[in-house]
């Protein structure tokens, strides 16, 4: 643990503070009231896809407990609660006729948020594509850039008035990565080719959503959310894992913020993206940019990457933590605070970056409960030494 004593106004009034869920991860009713398949329904149906064949068909069934849980936020003083909208809950289709139910539901958890003093930011896609989407292509088929526009255009004409933060996606890397190219996340899909359209896509939709939202509504700030973890070569006075640590770092940290910077794709260190060019339309170069009001920064850990000639495309492969004796999570992620230190680093050398949001940062252990308490003292190490990163990140500026 770092030694290090600070409270919230060491951090100043223009500091936010807040939480995060996800759709998927708590609503459950995954079919109620009209709520159509999403890809992680269809997905985690499949077998040996995920662990104990758990689902989200129930979940923390904030559906129908959300005042409890809003309550519960309300009462630990929490002023700001991002949560994400299911796209099939609002179009069950994905496109076409509107489920009114869904935007009732939606409509309540705004209004108690703003009735208990709870500001609410809204991320537009965290993972959950339209079932019926991902069997037209889903973020393969170029169509997907239209699907989304109408999508975006929905929900800020009916939460837009009261709605004044939005997120466009949600770690693009992450749900084209694992779900086109590596298949270990929905939709399950494999290969370069369909990773490189579904990244392409993903990527003029994060540009098209702001553009929308800005559109119709000039008093809402409008970011979107990356995926970000430290990089460095396992060893370091190797030439080759060097180079491979650089191609890593291209295609997890730099393949989505950049194009948004106007900076283009990373091809110069990351060769395999030259292929993307036939996915890329005239004057899509133009479209992929646009000027957010902010950039979700998402932290966890820090990598460490060595040479591997026998891996396909990349060259490269993650040393995992376990295999390098160190403080890990659950996950097999590293426990290293000074990485999200030079995450924030790395986002505010890019000048054009106006506000810059930790939207994620935190790490799972083993819970177990002993007479109705849990031990979390990991858990609170964790993210006390990591706010105090952030703390001295923001004081060294």
């Amino acid at each position: 643990m770092i030694d290090m004593l600070y409270s919230k106004n060491d951090f100043g009034d223009d500091f936010k503070w807040g939480i995060s869920t996800a759709a998927y991860q708590i609503e459950g009713a995954h079919d109620a009231d009209g709520k159509g398949p999403s890809i992680w329904d269809t997905f985690s149906q499949k077998k040996k896809k995920i662990s104990n064949n758990d689902n989200g068909n129930i979940a923390c069934d904030f559906y129908y407990n959300y005042a409890d849980d809003i309550f519960l936020i309300y009462k630990l003083n929490i002023p700001n609660y991002r949560f994400s909208i299911s796209w099939s809950r609002i179009f069950p289709q994905g496109v076409g006729t509107i489920n009114y139910k869904g935007i009732e539901f939606y409509n309540r958890v705004i209004d108690l948020c703003l009735e208990l003093g709870i500001e609410p930011w809204i991320t537009l896609y965290h993972w959950d594509l339209p079932e019926a989407l991902q069997k037209k292509g889903g973020w393969a088929n170029r169509e997907i850039i239209h699907w989304f526009g109408r999508y975006v255009d929905c929900c800020i004409k009916n939460f837009g008035d009261r709605v004044k933060h939005w997120m466009v996606l949600n770690e693009p890397m992450v749900f084209t990565g694992a779900g086109y190219f590596l298949g270990v996340h929905a939709p399950g899909k494999k290969g370069l080719s369909s990773f490189l359209a579904a990244a392409h896509h993903a990527a003029m939709c994060q540009a098209e959503g702001g553009r929308i939202i800005r559109s119709l509504r000039n008093d809402c700030k409008v970011g979107t959310t990356f995926s970000y973890s430290h990089i460095e070569p396992y060893r370091s006075d190797e030439e080759k894992d060097i180079k491979a640590a650089t191609k890593a770092d291209a295609l997890l940290n730099r393949m989505f913020i950049e194009p948004l910077l106007g900076m283009g794709y990373p091809t110069k260190d990351l060769k395999m993206m030259d292929r993307i060019e036939r996915f890329i339309y005239p004057y899509d170069e133009n479209k992929l940019v646009f000027d957010m009001d902010f950039i979700g920064l998402q932290n966890y850990t820090r990598e460490l990457v060595m040479h591997a000639p026998l891996m396909p495309f990349l060259k490269a492969k993650i040393v995992k933590a376990s295999k390098r004796n160190v403080p890990h999570t659950l996950m097999d992620w590293e426990i290293h605070p000074p990485a999200i230190y030079k995450a924030l680093k790395r986002y505010n050398s890019y000048r054009s970056i106006k506000q810059i949001i930790v939207t994620e940062n935190g790490a799972a252990f083993k819970d177990s409960c002993e007479n109705e308490n849990v031990d979390d003292s990991k858990r609170v190490n964790f993210l006390h030494d990591h706010i105090a990163q952030v703390l001295l990140a923001k004081k060294k500026v």
